[in-house]
């Protein structure tokens, strides 16, 4: 992977996009799936695994643990030693960084043991994102769970002693990982399991969940009205195989689904899966796509994506809820729209790695757009005209439009998208990431397979690549 700038100009397409895209494997399902695998009861290799920083934070996390974790990134591969339900470790202490599905996931896990203190933090960031729903339904169940500082957030120290199976209210409103995390455990506790939800939760992620629990060897989640109902089970999780294959990342593949968008041409995402058939809710972004205007194929390898760029992409209004990591994609790539486009369901993203909505309406203020920002939506009128004018001041005055990124690598990625549109028609680079280093979270080389596509369309040497 190519070091990277502290602010990387983005190189615009002057030829229409061509080749092919390898796709990381998905963040959500990787983590998931290592979970799995540590409570499995042999040994599971995961194969087509993301290596990133949250899952590496995973990964470190079970070995703290005790659990013997082998990676092998050349080959994609994690070697994961199932111990059938227990934490070998009595001990330990875990640092989560800013990974949200880690530090949920983990908690859980440690409250679930039969014994052990097992102390959990992260980075400031970190500790102000939602907890609350998660410690008080474990506390539910049995557990002793501590709170150093803030009563509901991290850091937080858990005296383990297992869980009882019980009925147990959940609010997991503000993320639908603080229910996967019970669900995942639930099969270790000492009794029948049943949750009562307080309010909505993002389903694809639960099913996700749901769907995985069943090919580790678990009876799906079985939903009821507003409450999710969980099948006693006495069998530990297994896999007869030994071998699990992680899907490419969907959100990962939002980018790429919509750079045609901005440079015109096609492009192959190998591995990639239709919504219908994927794990991934977010997959669902490709029909958001179709109704601006994109083409995307089906194909026995992947997906295709392609547009023509003989007419101005199509306005839409938008319910992000279920599949919110990727509205950043379509409202960073809003201002090439043929008119105002509104995104909605997506409160709950003030809370992840940064206030996502108030970050992208500041971002597209900058860039001359017109932003109505609500609690739960943003609309956004492009104004393709200012956007221009902006550009070539910034360029005549030798610099570029830079983006703040807030440390969110999805703020990254999104914008650079949208700066390899054209926009002064002669090839300049008229706008720059800040810190673009932050896509380690969960795309380290983001920027050596987007400059590997400028390569191949242009038969040229990558840009980001020295």
């Amino acid at each position: 992977m190519t070091p990277l700038p502290d602010v990387l100009p983005i190189r615009p397409f002057t030829k229409p996009a061509r080749g092919e895209v390898t796709l990381p494997g998905s963040k959500s399902i990787t983590n998931r799936a290592l979970l799995l695998a540590a409570l499995c009861d042999g040994p599971v290799t995961l194969t087509g695994a993301l290596f990133s920083e949250d899952t590496e934070i995973m990964a470190e996390s079970l070995r703290r643990l005790g659990f013997v974790v082998r990676e092998d990134a050349t080959k994609k591969e994690i070697y994961v030693e199932g111990r059938g339900g227990e934490i070998p470790a009595k001990e330990a202490t875990l640092h989560v960084g800013l990974a949200g599905t880690a530090a949920r996931f983990l908690t859980a896990l440690c409250a679930a043991a039969k014994s052990g203190v097992f102390r959990i933090d992260g980075v400031p960031q970190m500790r102000k994102r939602p907890m609350k729903g998660l410690i008080d339904a474990l506390r539910s169940l049995g557990a002793d769970i501590r709170c150093p500082g803030q009563e509901g957030f991290f850091p937080l120290e858990i005296h383990a002693r297992g869980l009882i199976g019980k009925r147990v209210g959940l609010d997991a409103t503000e993320s639908s990982q603080m229910l996967s995390a019970l669900l995942m455990v639930a099969p270790l506790c000492r009794g029948e399991f049943e949750l009562k939800l307080a309010g909505e939760v993002r389903r694809p992620f639960v099913e996700m969940t749901s769907e995985l629990m069943a090919n580790f060897g678990q009876p799906r989640v079985f939903w009821k009205s507003d409450r999710v109902i969980w099948p006693r089970s006495s069998r530990c999780y297994s896999l007869a195989s030994g071998r699990y294959e992680i899907e490419p990342d969907a959100t990962a593949a939002s980018y790429f689904l919509a750079l045609p968008l901005a440079t015109s041409g096609a492009l192959a995402l190998h591995g990639l899966r239709d919504p219908a058939q994927g794990l991934q809710g977010d997959a669902k972004f490709a029909r958001v796509l179709e109704q601006i205007g994109i083409l995307i194929k089906n194909q026995p390898y992947g997906m295709v994506t392609g547009f023509a760029g003989t007419e101005t992409p199509r306005q839409i209004n938008q319910d992000f809820r279920e599949f919110s990591d990727t509205f950043l994609t379509l409202a960073a790539i809003a201002p090439l729209l043929d008119g105002p486009t509104t995104i909605t369901g997506i409160a709950h993203t003030r809370k992840q790695e940064t206030d996502r909505v108030a970050g992208m309406a500041n971002e597209l203020k900058k860039l001359g757009q017109g932003v109505v920002e609500e609690h739960d939506s943003l609309t956004i009128t492009p104004d393709l005209a200012e956007l221009k004018r902006r550009a070539a001041a910034a360029v005549a005055a030798g610099g570029q439009l830079d983006i703040e990124t807030y440390k969110d690598h999805r703020f990254a990625m999104s914008f650079a998208i949208l700066g390899c549109h054209d926009l002064l028609g002669d090839g300049r680079p008229w706008l720059a990431i800040k810190n673009p280093a932050c896509c380690a979270k969960t795309f380290p080389n983001f920027f050596d397979v987007l400059g590997g596509v400028w390569a191949d369309s242009h038969q040229a040497p990558n840009p980001y690549q020295s």
